[in-house]
């Protein structure tokens, strides 16, 4: 049964050395997920992404993160836009991303960086428009103003994407997905205590969801260590795309579906976010 990762940051520390990532990954693949897509989060990162996508025979994302957003200027968007024409053609660059805001973090919150977050946010849009590209959507306590954005620049032939690691109202959950937008469920989903999250995973449209670890990132609940134990020497468990079956189980049992079922919709769900994804499937 084949799965896949639609958003996994490969090219972070926790995963060390390429050696040490391969055998992650091949770990992932014999667990059954049989593809991975990489986003990217700034420009020192775009050459690893696209070097492990080709690596693995997996796809990769082009773009700048919010978080990243305070060290990058206008120069680095015009050389994403040299990367967009570029590699256009290459059938594993599959969206921009992971791109977005982020109001959050309390140092992304004041007026300057929420203004230079919504500048960069805007850009990219308007550079995934202009290359017909999907976008990967990094969405924390900031969907309307995402949603606001997405209307604005919509393309002539509407947005296809992933509002990824998506934990906003049912109202924004319907916003998203009316624009064309796939939600992306991962480990979050896993911890009881997520009431509101599990009642999004379960009740939403079963074409609107697609499966993602955001590993090394949000664990599921069986790797999740609390600061306390930390504190305490106990080490945080590792979350890796190996983890993708355990947690499409959770799902699978919060709609009441068998696994199967849940395997071949998710499948199609991420082709239809991603179109680029159907020829490398």
């Amino acid at each position: 049964m084949a799965w896949i990762d639609t958003h996994c940051h490969f090219d972070a520390p926790e995963f060390g050395s390429v050696d040490e990532a391969d055998t992650v990954r091949h770990a992932a693949r014999q667990a059954g997920v049989a593809h991975c897509v990489i986003p990217a989060v700034e420009v020192a990162n775009w050459d690893a992404v696209r070097a492990l996508a080709q690596r693995w025979c997996d796809s990769y994302c082009l773009g700048i993160h919010p978080l990243y957003v305070p060290r990058a200027s206008e120069a680095d968007l015009q050389a994403l836009a040299a990367q967009l024409r570029q590699h256009g053609d290459d059938p594993r660059l599959v969206a921009v991303g992971e791109i977005g805001l982020d109001f959050f973090v309390p140092a992304l919150c004041t007026a300057v960086m929420r203004y230079k977050q919504e500048i960069f946010y805007r850009a990219q849009l308007q550079l995934a428009a202009d290359a017909g590209l999907p976008v990967v959507l990094h969405v924390r306590r900031s969907a309307d103003r995402l949603l606001k954005f997405l209307r604005e620049t919509r393309p002539a032939g509407g947005w296809t994407g992933i509002a990824h690691a998506f934990n906003g109202s049912l109202v924004q959950a319907h916003a998203f997905i009316d624009l064309g937008f796939k939600l992306g469920f991962g480990g979050a989903l896993t911890f009881e205590r997520a009431l509101q999250l599990r009642h999004l995973a379960q009740t939403l449209p079963l074409d609107a969801l697609v499966l993602e670890t955001d590993a090394p990132d949000i664990p599921p609940h069986w790797l999740y260590t609390t600061a306390q134990a930390r504190q305490d020497g106990a080490p945080q468990g590792r979350n890796t795309p190996a983890e993708i079956p355990r947690i499409a189980q959770v799902l699978a049992h919060l709609r009441g579906m068998e696994l199967a079922d849940l395997r071949a919709a998710v499948w199609r769900n991420a082709q239809t976010a991603l179109p680029k994804l159907a020829a490398l499937l």
